[in-house]
């Protein structure tokens, strides 16, 4: 792959070789292909000193940032319009595009810039049966933070994730949307997709003047499941725990897996305050019910923290944090019985 790209045998020889060793995780990572856009924008922060990397998928008239790592981590499921922004310019032309300042380059969408908290950035299109699908991009807070080095890595990391792209989806676009938003696990969306449904739901929730629940779960034992029983077991436990989760939740709601043994539910559309609470109770009670692995029984259990919009907070940031602590609160109590 590294003898397709031009201009790369200028390269500090150290960093060809860690592309190389990116390229071999990638192969280890198969069809998991938000886990490989993850991986990707974390090594390209890095590799070319950035404070942050983003992958963005082109979805109809929108950008949509599917995969972060520094700055942009904390950015999952922003939406920006494709027509005017640099990012949606690359798509368009499938052209490499630098901004040294975004604050004079008309070609940006300067709010974005602002809440990101970007000055500068580089933007390779990510090219999927010929046409540009997303990009990958790093950010900087400062003004031409980025060389020509710095392109030629980008080239090189956009190309692992191109490829990456070409072998998990073969077929159709909505299976590379699928792919790219969903657990390669569990089958429920992955974190990506719920910050963007729940950025989406608030919305919603605001205009209606409706109430939106918010749930974290964290799994209480899976560290004693793959000690003592083995990897199998605890991927057979997670797979269990979020087929107990979807079933328990509506249609209207979104069951995600955050991340390790952590997953989220946005409950839409809420009768009372106390409705979250309750579904909570349901899911927690699910989990805990008996599961065969092999043979030998596994105990699950899950605590469970959940918050309501609007009355515990109208800030997207502020109510995950304390829906996190509401679900820490739990765990110590589960512990102390």
């Amino acid at each position: 792959m590294l003898d397709t790209m031009p201009g790369h045998e200028n390269l500090d020889p150290r960093v060809l070789l860690e592309v190389i060793r990116t390229q071999t995780e990638i192969a280890r990572r198969g069809l998991d292909l938000n886990g490989v856009m993850t991986y990707v924008a974390g090594e390209g922060q890095r590799l070319t000193g950035a404070d942050g990397a983003v992958v963005e998928l082109a979805e109809g008239e929108d950008m949509v940032y599917r995969a972060g790592a520094g700055i942009a981590a904390n950015q999952l499921g922003l939406r920006i319009k494709r027509a005017g922004s640099l990012t949606g310019l690359s798509v368009a032309t499938g052209e490499t595009l630098r901004c040294d300042d975004a604050e004079l380059d008309p070609r940006v969408d300067r709010e974005a810039c602002r809440k990101v908290g970007l000055r500068s950035m580089v933007v390779v299109p990510l090219i999927y049966h010929e046409r540009a699908v997303g990009v990958l991009k790093v950010v900087s807070g400062r003004p031409a933070a980025f060389s020509e080095e710095a392109e030629q890595v980008l080239h090189l990391m956009s190309d692992l994730i191109a490829a990456s792209i070409f072998h998990a989806a073969k077929y159709a676009s909505d299976e590379l949307y699928h792919l790219a938003t969903h657990d390669a696990l569990t089958g429920l969306a992955n974190r990506a997709l719920f910050y963007d449904r729940l950025r989406q739901g608030l919305g919603i929730a605001r205009r209606r003047n409706a109430l939106l629940g918010i749930l974290v779960l964290d799994m209480d034992n899976l560290k004693p499941i793959n000690d003592q029983l083995g990897h199998r077991a605890g991927d057979a436990a997670l797979q269990e725990t979020a087929t107990r989760i979807r079933t328990m939740s509506r249609q209207t709601d979104t069951a995600a897996r955050l991340g390790g043994d952590e997953f989220g539910v946005i409950l839409m559309d809420l009768k009372t305050q106390d409705n979250a609470a309750i579904q909570a109770g349901r899911i927690a009670s699910a989990i805990g019910q008996p599961f065969h692995f092999e043979g030998q029984v596994v105990n699950l259990s899950a605590s469970v923290g959940s918050v309501v919009y609007p009355e515990d907070g109208d800030d997207l940031d502020a109510l995950i944090v304390k829906a996190d602590e509401c679900m820490y609160e739990n765990k110590r109590a589960r512990k102390g019985g």
